[in-house]
């Protein structure tokens, strides 16, 4: 027996989205199915964090603004519209946003933290929506698995690289300078 999921274009996404009963729910488009994502403290704990070092570290470093749980949507792709955790966005590519309609382009930094809700969020499909985002711009995309304790750290055009919780993240060419130790992170 063949089982046929359906696909959604991001046209009947947003009208779902919108249906009262959707208001409070968080969703995806991913490569035209919707996906519901339902973190859990840790999830919030620890994208919290790194959102909040972030935030510290362009407090002195003004080179742009770390967000959570955005949209971001490629005006020519419409089959996703993807909700990194945390985005960082340089404060040049910031004034091509209209800050009350999609990101029209994908996070120089996307983080993305493993939840147990379903597969989009597990080890697997991060990876998937790790290619996705350097495919299309994002320059480093960070994938944290809470349970392993570890950060997963993609780059374009180079090896992934697997940061274990005795060392330390840093941000390469997107946050020069910037560091987060994995001990911290998931304390």
């Amino acid at each position: 027996m063949v089982v046929l999921r359906k696909l959604y274009t991001y046209h009947e996404f947003e009208q779902i989205i919108h249906l009262p009963e959707n208001e409070d729910r968080l969703l995806e488009l991913i490569n035209g199915e919707i996906v519901e994502t339902m973190p859990k403290l840790t999830h919030g704990l620890v994208a919290g964090r790194i959102q909040g070092e972030i935030y510290i570290y362009l407090k002195q470093n003004p080179i742009g603004e770390v967000v959570i749980e955005v949209d971001h949507k490629l005006v020519e792709d419409n089959e996703n519209m993807l909700r990194p955790d945390v985005s960082f966005i340089s404060r040049a590519r910031l004034q091509e946003v209209d800050p009350d309609e999609n990101v029209p382009f994908m996070p120089d930094l996307a983080v993305e933290v493993k939840s147990p809700s379903n597969y989009y969020t597990g080890q697997e499909g991060l990876r998937e929506k790790a290619a996705y985002y350097l495919a299309h711009g994002s320059k480093l995309v960070w994938l944290v698995d809470t349970d392993k304790k570890q950060v997963e750290v993609h780059v374009a055009g180079q090896p992934t690289r697997t940061i274990t919780i005795d060392a330390t993240l840093d941000g390469g060419d997107v946050l020069p300078g910037f560091t987060l130790s994995l001990t911290e992170l998931f304390k």
